[in-house]
């Protein structure tokens, strides 16, 4: 049996999936059926018909029908006036106007298994039997195109894998993957919230949430000053001449939040701190002994994101940027982007996260800057990944048209990789805005731009590391790293004395005085992953102890206070 890639067997599996939609729906009207990174969906309007649990189960027992039955994919070229006659005739109105998307100069194909004719360019298999083991996930909502002017369509997931041992690896991390949705942790944890009265997608961080977010922030930045950064902070708007010269209005005003009016000049929220950094550039002349210029920001930007794609903390329209713009000479670039890939590594090293693969993105057919620029960035970018040796990706004719970059993906703790700091060379910014230095020879010369960003962004950062660590922060991030648990009121002086103690020398404790049995206060500090639980009753104050459990190592016994601070510095300094 030929082998095919998994893209192609879950785009294959979509339109399965759709085959068996129109043999139990009859009337069905579909708009795309697209693989995903995990998977695939396909989104229907079923005519009033809303689908339930025991349906999924249904349409999955037809797919394992069409697969069983070897069914064949048969590809179809037409005229764009076929396409059209075929889909009014079927009166597939989401089709129609996907066909309109289709540019005049493409080819326009049907592809069709088991009664089910699609408009699509592939590829696909060869016939049903090759896609494997299939499986139902869920149904959802979503407007159609992604805005919420438009008719709510029902989206079915699935996911296809070519054996039931991959499948059910899968499951299994989809099982885990809810445990530790940071949305449900951010609840249950009291970490950030998100109101209606506010906005949606953005987001209000609650006292807990707040003192990780700026342990992480304080940690950032001074990482970043051992690295020779300086810091720089920039306004939240600018006037309308400076994002029509970053050329944001002409390709990104989708993105963008609507223009307020100040002294008759328009102003926009900034969705970006890319021009702000340049701006400060150009305050004064510069001279190559001032290069490289490394310059960090935590920078709030606005983006405008459809109601549809927002979720939680992963995709918001408010979020801090963790923006850097490193500003050099030709010569500086290569060591300039050893030094930015080996300072991710350690930043992501100090959060637990020891499985990095880098991604090179290389030039597209179209570009800006000269070719002697862009060979000069993309091997600096090869040998910096060479130099330290992570696992690497080359994805030819990759990069956005300003520049090549380096993608860095981490896996979390169930598996799952995520996309996180970006290297990206600009030769399109330096241009537009005329950004200069004057060289050794006396002369003008535009300098490199290189962005580079290590969270991407905190919110989804934090995201990521609630769901990696279950919420169970370690020591040195956790907003309570012991909680102190009296027995009884006998025990609340000796219990409050001893939090204080330690808050001086910047512990972060709690101490339970609620009226409730020890058992449930104990059930109470596990529920918030606290590392460190110490229950104090009449021994514990007559010998001057504790009885501790820890969250790592489990139950401790009575200790001395001096060893249990001595415990908990330990995991702070080893990050534990």
């Amino acid at each position: 049996m030929a082998k095919f890639p998994l893209e192609t067997i879950r785009h294959s599996a979509a339109h399965v999936m759709a085959a068996a939609v129109k043999e139990l729906y009859p009337d069905a009207k579909f708009d795309i059926g697209p693989s995903t990174e995990n998977g695939f969906y396909y989104d229907f309007d079923l005519g009033g018909v809303t689908l339930a649990p025991e349906d999924l189960k249904k349409i999955e027992g037809q797919i394992n029908k069409i697969i069983n039955m070897k069914h064949e994919f048969f590809y179809k070229e037409v005229s764009r006036e076929e396409a059209e006659d075929v889909l009014k005739a079927q009166g597939q109105t989401f089709k129609l106007e996907r066909l309109n998307d289709i540019p005049a100069d493409e080819t326009i194909s049907f592809y069709e298994i088991a009664g089910f004719s699609d408009l699509c360019c592939g590829p696909h298999v060869e016939n049903s039997s090759q896609i494997g083991v299939v499986k139902l996930l869920n149904v959802a909502g979503s407007y159609f195109r992604g805005n919420e002017n438009n008719p709510m369509l029902q989206r079915i997931y699935g996911t296809a894998f070519t054996n039931k041992k991959a499948l059910n690896v899968y499951l299994k991390q989809i099982e885990e993957a809810k445990k530790r949705d940071h949305r449900k942790l951010g609840r249950e944890l009291d970490l950030f919230t998100m109101s209606d009265a506010v906005g949606p997608g953005l987001v209000l961080w609650l006292p807990k949430g707040a003192f990780i977010r700026n342990l992480i922030e304080n940690f950032w930045r001074e990482e970043h000053f051992k690295n020779g950064y300086d810091l720089l902070y920039t306004p939240h708007i600018g006037r309308a001449n400076l994002w029509e010269t970053s050329g944001h209005l002409d390709f990104y005003k989708e993105g963008m939040y609507t223009a307020m009016e100040v002294d008759g000049q328009e102003y926009y929220p900034k969705p970006m701190n890319c021009p702000f950094h340049v701006e400060a550039y150009k305050a004064r002349g510069r001279s190559y002994r001032e290069l490289p210029a490394r310059w960090a920001e935590l920078g709030t930007v606005y983006r405008y994101e459809k109601s549809g794609a927002l979720h939680g903390l992963f995709r918001v329209r408010g979020f801090t940027q963790d923006d850097a713009h490193i500003i050099c000479t030709p010569a500086q670039v290569e060591d300039e982007i050893a030094k930015v890939l080996r300072f991710c590594l350690y930043i992501w090293k100090s959060f637990g996260f020891d499985d990095v693969q880098a991604y090179i993105s290389t030039r597209p057919e179209k570009a800006v800057g000269e070719p002697a620029q862009w060979d000069l960035a993309q091997k600096s970018l090869e040998n910096a990944v060479n130099e330290v040796g992570i696992e690497c990706n080359i994805d030819e004719g990759g990069g956005a048209f300003y520049g090549p970059k380096i993608d860095l993906k981490i896996k979390d703790a169930i598996g799952r990789e995520w996309q996180t700091s970006t290297i990206q060379f600009d030769f399109n910014l330096p241009e537009r805005f005329d950004m200069t230095y004057i060289g050794e020879d006396g002369k003008k010369h535009q300098p490199y731009m290189i962005h580079r960003a290590l969270f991407g962004s905190l919110e989804r950062f934090f995201g990521i590391i609630t769901e990696h660590f279950s919420g169970a922060f370690p020591a040195w991030l956790a907003p309570v790293q012991l909680s102190l648990l009296p027995i009884g009121e006998e025990q609340f002086d000796y219990a409050q004395e001893f939090a204080a103690e330690l808050r001086k020398q910047g512990f972060r404790v709690e101490v339970d005085l609620r009226d409730e049995t020890i058992g449930t206060k104990i059930k109470g500090a596990r529920n918030q992953r606290i590392q460190y639980i110490a229950v104090i009753g009449e021994r514990e104050v007559e010998d001057g102890q504790v009885s501790v459990r820890s969250r790592r190592e489990g139950q401790l016994g009575a200790i001395s206070k001096e060893d249990l601070v001595e415990k908990i510095k330990s995991d702070v300094e080893n990050k534990l």
